[in-house]
Formats: structure tokens, C-alpha cells, sequence
């Protein structure tokens, strides 16, 4: 029984070892083993155009079709704002290649907002649609290397304003004209944009409308531990298999795997905390791709709708929506199925789901979330805390026995064999399970870790305030104050729980303590406000079990 206690502990205390130098790679931006460095394409010019992938398009006999040149004329780029984005369109497409969030903070300059959408010589990921031909060896159609003409109207959301819209019209190419329509809304991540294909030639046509959300290989950095990290990437959802990610690392290898064909399903770029997403909620067929563009090392996910014969003089238009902004999943549930799911709760999303809803449930009564941490542990150690004194109890008794134990390694340490059954003796004579204290440790680390990816994932904790000098809850704590007060409870608890008769199991039962207070010190301040709840109720709990036992003289 000593020996597997030696061997669990020798084996946590290398883990956390481990996941320490780990993270503080990651904290110091070094390479790590938990996660490699992301593909980020090369840069471009300043101010140039940059040539984006156009998805390739289905046909009827293997033939691609041509795309047009893209245009050499300076295109207008123009500026939206509404009370939460600004917004740039290139009238060359007109592609949302540029898009500032006004309500959420830069990571790296509070005074900033979030840029989710640039081009620039550092950073391309931008929203494209257009049309390609059915038809095998067909014409070409407008597409997002189009030079379209910007309508005249407004371009800022006013007060009293519920929406906005901005209208792009395209030259005749190939018999057919395109108009995109985008429909800002008041408080909303979510632009309408409205499609709409007029065949002015002679002969029927048969177009197909993509949607496409391209981008480079950067990921975000984050509050990252734990040999954890969220997901960067192209997500595709689908009527058949559902929520599907779709790494860099796997594009880079080629052949992926993409969802067949169906009526229902969305695509989208996701990162930390932000996501981007093409919707069609209503039911029509669509086919789904992905792709690197091996030039550029962009990535592009795309949606391609089919769209029904146009005759001569036909106009036809298609409803979609662009979503830009926080993974907040109330609003992201809202706006269609499986759209929370680009949320990255990790392994444990099954235990994570449940603890944001209550979370959300207690925030929504208390207004803080900082105070919502607080009072969900205190929820949770109530759920388990008879588990929790049957744990206590086992540990209490474990120190009650410590001196006999003691006494009895010195009189046999030269026989071992003879020591381990004096000591199985004592344990059945006096009931005590030396590992009875593990198991409910063992219960509630999923909780713990579900937690933990529940508060590095939320966009609802970023840049929340708890009090004084804890502004932000998804960050560390500037000042280390919760760490330390961490570290002081941790040693505390620590005292309080009993001396294993191992000298190195005793010399550990104190190092490993002080070896996670140092992982804590770079964990986002809410987790170590739970943390530190935790530690407090636990030694409360502790401390009235060893009273009742007559443990604290």
C-alpha cells in the first residue's frame, strides 16, 4: 500500500513538472510539447491586394472552371460603423476584409478594440462570396475578384437607427449581374447579407453561389496551461456529421475529410474566444470545402449553394448571414443549430456545459462574475460535501494513527515486510483507509478541469472585473496577490492533513504544493479564485472534522 502511495505521488510530481516547463514555454513564447507552433503565412506588401482562393468549383465532367483575372484598378474600400463593429469593405468583391469588435478590449492594448477581420502585411483573414458556372467550360461569373460599384447611402448606424444597409453591384460578366447586400444591425455580431443574381444575357445559366471565410495559419496566444489550448481553425457543421474541426496541421498534410452534401449546415473560421461563420439556416442543398491555397499557406472553408436555372431576364436572390464576433453561446444558439458547439470546452464539454449555464444562472442573479465563481464552489462543495467528509474523516484518522505508524517504521525499518503488516494491522484495527483521502480528489478533478476550460473559453470572462485590482478574470492576476494567497491556503490545508511515515512522501506531501502554486501564478484569476474558495471551505470543512475527532490540540 506504501508503495502504490510512493508511485502515485512520484508520478503527479512528474506530471506537474512537466506541464510547468510546458507551460512556461508557452508563457515565454517558446516552442512546446502540447502544442505546436501554428502555420503563419508569409507576409505580403502593405496595402496590396492579396489574391484570394477561390474554392474549386463543382462540375459535370472534372473540368475546372477558368476564373477571371482579378482587377487592376484601385477598388474603394469603405467604412461601416455601428454601435459595435467597424467594418471595411473592398468594393473588389466586395469582401469584408477588415473588422473591428468596439465592445471587447485588445488583449494586448486595452485601449484598442479586438480586430477579428484585417488584410494587411502582416494578417489576411477575410469573408468572400461569389458565383461560379455549373457548367462545364462555361463563362466565368462574378466572383470575389469582381470590381463592384458601391450604392450611394449611408454608412454610419445613427441613433435611433435599428439597421444599415450597403449595397455592392457588379458589372455583366459572363450574362450575369451580382448585387451583395449587407444589413448591419443595432447590438448585433450578425449581418444580413443578401444575394442577388440577374441573368442579362441571351441563354439561360446555371450559377452556383459560394461563401467563403479564408485566413492565415496565426493563432491568438492566450492564457494557455495545463498542456492545454484552444482551437484555431476551419469548422464545417452538417446535417450528417454534425460539428466537425478541422486542424491546420491536417490541411497542411492534405486530405481532410469534409461532410457530403446536404440541405442543411454552416461553416466557419474559429479562434479564441471570436468566431466567424457563414449561415443558411433555411433548408437548401449546399456542398462543403476546405482547402490550402499552397502559395499563399492561406486556409479557406467555403460553402457552395446551388442556385436554379435563370432564365433570360430572371432575377433570383439568396438570404444568408454573416456572424462575426464573441463566442457567446446565448446569442450563438440563437442563430443556428450547432453554432455554440465552435465554443472549445476541450475533453470535458459534457461537465463544462452544465457549469457555464449555472454560472450564467448565478451571474444573472449576482451581476458579477467574480462573485458567480464564489458562489458556484460553494454550490459544488454542498453537491459533494459528504463525499468531502468521508475524505476528512479518512485523512483525520490517518493523523490520529501518524505517531503509532512512526513509531512502528523505526522499529522495523530493517524489515519491510515485517513493517507493511504491522501496518495493514493497525489500519484494519483502527478503520482507516490510507487512501480514502485520494478518492474524492480523484471524483472531483474533471469538475476542476471542466472549470478550468469553462473560464479559459468564455468571452464572457474577458475583461470582467471581480474587485480592486482584478479586472480582468480570464488573465492573471497582475499583482500575484491571488496566487500567494493561494499558496498560503494550499500549505495550510496541507498542515492539516496527516504526515505520511515515509520521509520522502512527507518532504513531498509539501513540495508538490508549492510546485502548482508556481502554475498558478500564470492561471487566469478566476480559476484561482475558485481555487482559493475551494481551499478555504475545504479547510473549514477539515477543521470542524478534526475538532469533533479531537485533532486540534
Amino acid at each position: 500500500m506504501t508503495d502504490m502511495r510512493r508511485t502515485i505521488l512520484w508520478l503527479v510530481f512528474t506530471m506537474s513538472l512537466v506541464l510547468l516547463w510546458d507551460a512556461w514555454n508557452k508563457h515565454t513564447g517558446r516552442p512546446t510539447m502540447f502544442s505546436p507552433a501554428p502555420a503563419v503565412s508569409g507576409a505580403q506588401a502593405p496595402g496590396a491586394a492579396p489574391q484570394a482562393q477561390l474554392p474549386a468549383p463543382a462540375t459535370t465532367g472534372g473540368a475546372a472552371v477558368p476564373t477571371p483575372p482579378p482587377a487592376t484598378v484601385a477598388a474603394e474600400k469603405v467604412a461601416i460603423t455601428t454601435d459595435v463593429v467597424q467594418a471595411t469593405i473592398d468594393a473588389k468583391g466586395a469582401d469584408l476584409i477588415r473588422l473591428e469588435l468596439l465592445k471587447h478590449a485588445d488583449e494586448h492594448d486595452p485601449k484598442r478594440p479586438v480586430v477579428l477581420m484585417q488584410r494587411d502585411g502582416q494578417r489576411f483573414y477575410v469573408a468572400q462570396s461569389g458565383l461560379i458556372n455549373r457548367v462545364d467550360a462555361g463563362p466565368a461569373f462574378p466572383n470575389h475578384t469582381t470590381l463592384m460599384t458601391p450604392m450611394p447611402g449611408p454608412r454610419t448606424l445613427e441613433p435611433g437607427q435599428d439597421s444599415l444597409q450597403v449595397r455592392f453591384e457588379s458589372p455583366e460578366i459572363g450574362g450575369l449581374k451580382y448585387a451583395k447586400t449587407y444589413v448591419f444591425k443595432r447590438g448585433s455580431y450578425a449581418v444580413e447579407v443578401k444575394h442577388e443574381v440577374t441573368n442579362t444575357g441571351e441563354q439561360p445559366a446555371t450559377p452556383q453561389l459560394y461563401l467563403q471565410i479564408e485566413r492565415d495559419g496565426y493563432a491568438e496566444s492566450g492564457n494557455y496551461m495545463m498542456g492545454t489550448s484552444t482551437f484555431t481553425g476551419p469548422a464545417i457543421y452538417s446535417e450528417t456529421s454534425k460539428f466537425q474541426k478541422i486542424d491546420f496541421g491536417d490541411l497542411d498534410k492534405g486530405g481532410v475529410a469534409v461532410p457530403p452534401a446536404g440541405t442543411q449546415g454552416w461553416v466557419a473560421m474559429v479562434q479564441h474566444y471570436f468566431v466567424s461563420a457563414w449561415l443558411k439556416t433555411d433548408s437548401a442543398q449546399r456542398e462543403f470545402r476546405v482547402t490550402k491555397n499552397p502559395q499563399t499557406g492561406r486556409y479557406t472553408v467555403a460553402m457552395v449553394l446551388p442556385m436554379e436555372q435563370l432564365a433570360p431576364g430572371q432575377t433570383r436572390a439568396v438570404d444568408t448571414t454573416l456572424y462575426s464576433g464573441p463566442q457567446e453561446e446565448k446569442r450563438l444558439e440563437a442563430l443556428a443549430p450547432g453554432l455554440e458547439l465552435v465554443k472549445d470546452y476541450g475533453m470535458f464539454t459534457i461537465i463544462s456545459k452544465p457549469l457555464f449555464w449555472l454560472l450564467d444562472k448565478l451571474h444573472g442573479f449576482i451581476g458579477n462574475w467574480g462573485w458567480a465563481i464564489v458562489a458556484l464552489v460553494v454550490l459544488l462543495k454542498a453537491a459533494f460535501y459528504g463525499l468531502n467528509a468521508s475524505a476528512y474523516r479518512s485523512m483525520a484518522k490517518m493523523k490520529a494513527v501518524g505517531p503509532k505508524l512512526q513509531e512502528l517504521r523505526e522499529r522495523h525499518k530493517d524489515n519491510p515486510q515485517q513493517m507493511q503488516q504491522e501496518m495493514m494491522r493497525i489500519y484494519r484495527e483502527e478503520k482507516v483507509n490510507p487512501l480514502g483521502g485520494c478518492l474524492p480528489i480523484l471524483i472531483q478533478m474533471p469538475v476542476f478541469i471542466a472549470l478550468y476550460w469553462v473560464l479559459l473559453s468564455s468571452v464572457e470572462m474577458r475583461n470582467a472585473p471581480w474587485v480592486g485590482w482584478i479586472t480582468d478574470l480570464s488573465a492573471k492576476d497582475p499583482y500575484f496577490i491571488l496566487p500567494v494567497v493561494m499558496t498560503l491556503t494550499t500549505l495550510f490545508q496541507t498542515w492539516l492533513n496527516p504526515t505520511p511515515p515515509d520521509p520522502m512522501q512527507a518532504r513531498m506531501m509539501w513540495i508538490m504544493p508549492l510546485v502548482f502554486s508556481v502554475m498558478f501564478f500564470f492561471f487566469p484569476a478566476g480559476l484561482v479564485l475558485y481555487w482559493i474558495t475551494n481551499n478555504i471551505l475545504s479547510i473549514a470543512q477539515q477543521w470542524y472534522i478534526n475538532r469533533k475527532l479531537g485533532l486540534n490540540k
